[in-house]
């Protein structure tokens, strides 16, 4: 008679069996009212931000392939020893994706505040703003609450 099997898991394993299939209970629900529109307008704005920065990037990284392709003499042209085609593309890449990136992000950044403006200007406008602010609701006494950036909200 042979020994019987015993199936060995781990702790985290265990545990996440256990769980199933229930949804995650730290996800925050959508805050009431939700502007469709202004948010599909947003994701507009941000995919034409990033169809540009993806236009860049390729023009960038291709634009450099074709300039060695046209125009070889760039692998002869040596400073220190090394090709001027190796010191382009191992020194002056890295900048330019670094400052693409930034540039991306900040004008991501940009269009979320003018639309977080144009929602605050109509929730203002619609009579929705209240007109006493006392401590602790973002008012001037408490400390009030901060967005992501750090900027009061």
């Amino acid at each position: 008679m042979s020994p019987r099997r015993e199936k060995l898991t781990s702790p985290q394993t265990r545990i996440a069996l256990a769980r199933g299939n229930r949804p995650a209970q730290h996800l925050l629900p959508i805050p009431e009212p939700v502007d469709t529109e202004a948010a599909r307008r947003l994701f507009r704005v941000q995919r034409r931000t990033a169809l540009r920065t993806v236009v860049l990037l390729s023009a960038l990284l291709f634009g450099m392939s074709g300039a060695f392709a046209a125009a070889p003499q760039l692998s002869e042209i040596r400073w220190a020893g090394v090709p001027l085609s190796w010191l382009l593309l191992t020194v002056a890449v890295y900048p330019a994706l670094f400052f693409l990136g930034v540039w991306h992000v900040r004008s991501a950044e940009r269009a979320e505040d003018r639309a977080a403006a144009v929602a605050e200007e109509a929730h203002r406008d619609s009579g929705g703003g209240r007109e006493h602010r006392g401590p602790g609701d973002g008012g001037g006494g408490g400390r009030g609450r901060h967005d992501h950036r750090g900027r009061r909200t």
